[in-house]
């Protein structure tokens, strides 16, 4: 019976405080630097890294860096940029989104 009891105590506290994570952190700060047009595949990858992501979007290449931390009590956080290329390899278009409500 005690060994039950704790185990019942310990499965709750691991439940309550639990948290996890999905994708690959990225630094959104240098999502600032991209620019439409001119930012290469090469630069892309220089600032951010892999991408989490891969696939295409009308028949063209996107990239997608994707990380969400999930906790048991607080809100989640999530932040993801994707990325758009032309057939050049240069940025057509892109787009980041976060939780977090700072502007």
């Amino acid at each position: 019976m005690k060994y039950l009891i704790m185990s019942i105590l310990l499965g709750s506290l691991l439940a309550l405080g639990g948290c996890g994570t999905a994708g690959k952190d990225f630094n959104e700060s240098k999502v600032s630097k991209i620019t439409n047009g001119t930012t290469t595949r090469g630069e892309i990858r220089k600032m951010f890294g892999e991408p989490f992501k891969t696939g295409t979007q009308n028949d063209l290449p996107v990239w997608v860096y994707e990380y969400n931390y999930y906790h048991a009590i607080k809100n989640d956080e999530s932040k993801n940029l994707v990325v758009v290329f032309d057939s050049n390899g240069v940025v057509q278009a892109h787009q980041f989104m976060s939780s977090d409500s700072t502007p």
